[in-house]
């Protein structure tokens, strides 16, 4: 693994094997949801974003509750 995971400092396989063994054995996952981390981390791969801005954005988004259920009288809605 290289020192540095930022995108001038490693190629692009480099990457893909920073992300995969990082999140694990995509394969090996029975509900898909390491498929959408894989997917999640293109750019990075691709040397369009670091991993750094993936994960702030991720988390801003996480946290705006954007994709969340919405409020209703009784309830949460779906």
């Amino acid at each position: 693994m290289p020192d540095s995971i930022l995108i001038k400092d490693t190629t692009r396989e480099e990457r893909e094997k920073i992300v995969a063994g990082s999140i694990g054995y995509i394969e090996g996952s029975c509900d898909g949801c390491m498929a959408g981390l894989a997917e999640m981390y293109q750019d990075y791969i691709d040397g369009k974003k670091e991993i750094r801005e993936i994960n702030m954005e991720f988390k801003a988004h996480y946290e705006s509750g954007l994709d969340g259920p919405t409020k209703s009288d009784c309830g949460f809605a779906e």
